[in-house]
């Protein structure tokens, strides 16, 4: 599950949604969704559906650059409620995408024009 902010402005999401389909073209045999913390679908649901699925371990995977309250505080919080909501579902945080050091090199690469 890709979790990230959320925004009432659809075209928001679209980087998200391409991520995803992305990763379910390389993963064809992993359930790929997106979980939002505002403007669903909320992080329950996105596990719910994931469950639904047959899903047992969910990997959470914070799209987002940088450290802040909503991971340090918010996320934590609503994986321990989700997991109490939905206990046969293994429930792993990974780190934000945003602090992975191949991300920043990409990200810098683009910002330069190196390809």
């Amino acid at each position: 599950m890709l979790f990230a902010h959320g925004s009432r402005d659809p075209e928001w999401s679209r980087p998200f949604e391409q991520i995803a389909l992305s990763l379910q073209k390389r993963l064809p045999a992993v359930a790929v969704t997106l979980g939002y913390l505002e403007h669903g679908p909320s992080l329950d649901e996105a596990v719910a559906a994931l469950a639904a699925k047959g899903a047992l371990s969910i990997r959470v995977v914070p799209v987002f650059l940088g450290q802040g309250g909503h991971i340090k505080d918010d996320l934590p919080k609503l994986l321990a409620q989700v997991g109490a909501e939905h206990p046969n579902q293994k429930l792993i945080l990974e780190k934000i995408i945003g602090e992975q050091p191949q991300v920043i090199e990409a990200i810098a690469n683009a910002i330069a024009g190196v390809h």
